[in-house]
Formats: C-alpha cells, structure tokens, sequence
C-alpha cells in the first residue's frame, strides 16, 4: 500500500539492498551524526517531545552547524564564511539551542 501512493504521483520506487549501508550512504551519514550529536545525550520522553528536538535540530543543522566538506559552510548558506578574526577586542554572543545540549556563537553587535 506504500508503494501505491508514490506510483499514483508517478514517483519512481528504488529499493535499497536490505543491512546495506553503503547503499544510501547519505540517508546514513544523517542517521549517525543525528544520533551522535543530538539523540544519544537526551532522554526522549514521547512522539511530541522527538518532532520538537528533532525540528531543532535540523534548523541548526541546515543554518549554523559546520560542514567540513563544503568549506565550513552550512547548507543553508552558499557564501563562503568570512575570514577569522581576533576574538580579544570583539564580544560573542552564545546561543543555546537544544537547552544548552549545542552553543551557537555568532558576533554581538
């Protein structure tokens, strides 16, 4: 019956070879790092409190979190990250996102 719905929007079924993790090695890779960052140090309590973590996470994900393979980059964000600067004389402000689980820091004004 799944499969019906996606064949009546004329969407194309791929079956992945089952306890094959290369196989969809991205759908993998956002298990892993979802797990390691985010789920294995909260204790989820119900369906409702998982959807609101996880919404969090993903905002974080995909608008402040680094990745090393596109430059430091986040996904959200196509320019390249501006030069480091020195810290000393600037202020940083802290962002707790996830109830101080991740720190976002960005310059104050």
């Amino acid at each position: 019956m799944f499969d019906a719905v996606f064949t009546a929007e004329a969407i194309k079924i791929v079956q992945t070879p089952p306890r094959a993790p290369r196989a969809n090695a991205y759908a993998e890779r956002w298990v892993r790092t979802v797990r390691r960052e985010c789920l294995d140090r909260i204790l989820i309590c119900n369906p409702r409190h998982l959807l609101t973590v996880l919404g969090e996470y993903v905002v974080h994900y995909n608008d402040h979190r680094p990745h090393q393979g596109r430059d430091q980059r986040p996904p959200a964000i196509e320019t390249l990250p501006t030069p480091v600067t020195d810290l000393a004389p600037a202020r940083v402000r802290r962002r707790k996102v996830l109830n101080g689980l991740i720190n976002e820091y960005s310059q104050a004004a």
